[in-house]
């Protein structure tokens, strides 16, 4: 038995086995590890980027973000209201099919034994999962999930004044009891905040310039945690501008000149759209100037849009100082970063303001993924991408097994996409609103149809809207009772999705 195996081939063998054991030592360089996960979120961040091609925009981190990975530029959200789109974020699955339809949902009520992405790269991958800022909604009595983080939540301030005349002498305002679990009973009865203010203050006065503070904190100690156990993060930091009020310190509201702004080509409603789908007033409303009928004037509206631009350089700026301890730090090589909005922005198109509509505007995204060894710099696509894409995304870039529950996932990886542009996984994607009807939308690269419909009703009740984006960007007519056939099509499509769930009971 001996006769065959030589010196040599023994000498061999045992490099070889001790190779091998070094490859399996926790501390080792020659250890691969999985990739790191940085997940950047920010509210009410709506493609309106340099990246995008906005030609107003002052975004210069956010471009750069882009230069490095993937822009999609039809990307698109699962529902325009805060809770439910980072519902659908962590869990995969669309509101339609758990029933979280609602600012106030809650979670572990409704969908008691889910498995939130966090939670996953924990239980399959070994991560150290952390989140601060805005990334569950906290607020109009939902709690966010403190389960799916490992360390507890680094919490900060959504709505925030520094100005006391924007508060009334410094009194609780609508909004602030609303994003702080305070007087919910009693909202009618406190007074309105203002919409804007612009004190010359130093960044971090404000929560965005905290939370990216901590955020590079976080980063140093998980660098520090790698280079001593190979431990791989998952860090989401949530960020709050450009949602309302549009506190920005003054330096931001200097970048742009109000009167070179983009205004509003089309302030009417389309024609021939349901009443259903219409909006007037609504969460604009709740801030002082802002008329309570929700009818903004000319100089007001110019001032609106020059407080979401300054916001958005605002909160640009916080994540520029991310990104570049980022680099600092060397993390680029192995890990992957994300951008996401959680929903879009009407900025008086079509004579609305905020989100909570199925229309362009509210529903359109930026999502920007940068994956080493993967992504190629630079490159976008028109790929049509949902927000619930990014955690069957992630989990296939991080080597870890598909998804599957015990939520229903109704997401597509997008990494055939990643490498190559020009691929395809979906043709179509998906969104929802729910009014008095609910409102289930199809989009396409060319079209969108909107069936609102009520839950039990005779589909022949349906009503319809169908917009084309080649022949009508701007959404002025409702070609539904036009275009039968189109019609016909998108409605198969809509046919291929789940049931929807009936409103939960805890939906506010």
């Amino acid at each position: 038995m001996k006769n065959w195996l030589t010196t040599s081939r023994v000498s061999a063998c045992l490099v070889a086995c001790l190779a091998l054991t070094s490859l399996g030592q926790p501390h080792s360089q020659a250890e691969t590890t999985r990739p790191n996960v940085l997940l950047i979120l920010v509210d009410d961040l709506k493609p309106a980027l340099g990246c995008y091609g906005d030609p107003v925009a002052q975004t210069p981190n956010l471009d750069k973000l882009a230069s490095r990975g993937m822009r999609f530029d039809m990307a698109y959200c699962n529902q325009a209201v805060c809770a439910p789109s980072r519902f659908t974020l962590m869990l995969g699955s669309h509101s339609t099919s758990t029933g979280l339809y609602g600012l106030g949902s809650q979670l572990r009520q409704i969908v008691p034994d889910a498995v939130t992405m966090p939670q996953y790269f924990a239980k399959h991958g070994g991560y150290r999962t952390e989140s601060l800022g805005k990334v569950f909604h906290i607020g109009h009595g939902n709690e966010g999930d403190p389960v799916s983080f490992q360390v507890p939540h680094f919490k900060d301030k959504v709505i925030e004044y520094l100005d006391p005349d924007s508060t009334d002498g410094g009194k609780l305002t609508r909004e602030e009891a609303l994003f702080t679990n305070q007087k919910l009973g009693q909202i009618r009865s406190l007074p309105r905040g203002a919409a804007f203010e612009s004190p010359d203050v130093a960044d971090d006065q404000y929560a965005d310039g905290r939370v990216a503070a901590e955020t590079v904190e976080r980063l140093r100690a998980a660098k520090n945690r790698m280079s001593e156990d190979n431990t791989p993060f998952f860090i989401a930091a949530g960020f709050v501008r450009p949602h309302l009020p549009f506190s920005a310190p003054k330096k931001y509201w200097d970048m742009y000149d109000p009167m070179k702004l983009p205004m509003p080509s089309n302030v009417s409603f389309p024609r021939d759209a349901p009443n259903v789908a219409l909006k007037r007033g609504g969460e604009i409303a709740a801030y002082k100037p802002v008329p309570e009928d929700g009818n903004v004037d000319e100089a007001l509206k110019r001032e609106l849009i020059h407080g979401y631009y300054a916001s958005m350089s605002f909160v640009d700026a916080q994540i520029g100082k991310v990104l570049s301890e980022f680099d600092r730090l060397e993390l680029g090589e192995n890990t992957i970063v994300v951008l996401w909005g959680d929903h879009g922005f009407h900025l008086g198109d079509l004579g609305i303001w905020t989100k909570h509509t199925n229309y362009e505007q509210a529903n359109r995204i930026p999502i920007i993924i940068s994956a080493p060894g993967v992504t190629k710099p630079g490159t976008s696509t028109k790929q049509l991408a949902e927000t619930v894409d990014l955690f069957p995304t992630l989990a296939e870039l991080a080597g870890l097994p598909a998804p599957s529950g015990p939520q229903p996932i109704d997401g597509q990886s997008l990494v055939p996409v990643l490498k190559d542009p020009a691929a395809r996984v979906r043709d179509h994607a998906y969104h929802a609103y729910p009014k008095q009807k609910l409102g289930r939308a199809i989009r396409t690269e060319r079209y969108r149809m909107v069936q609102w419909l009520s839950q039990g009703e005779d589909p022949s009740n349906a009503v319809y809207e169908l917009y084309d984006y080649v022949n009508d960007p701007n959404e002025t007519q409702n070609i539904a009772a036009k275009e039968p056939e189109i019609l016909a099509r998108l409605q198969e499509m809509l046919e291929t999705h789940r049931p929807p769930v009936g409103k939960n009971q805890n939906r506010r």
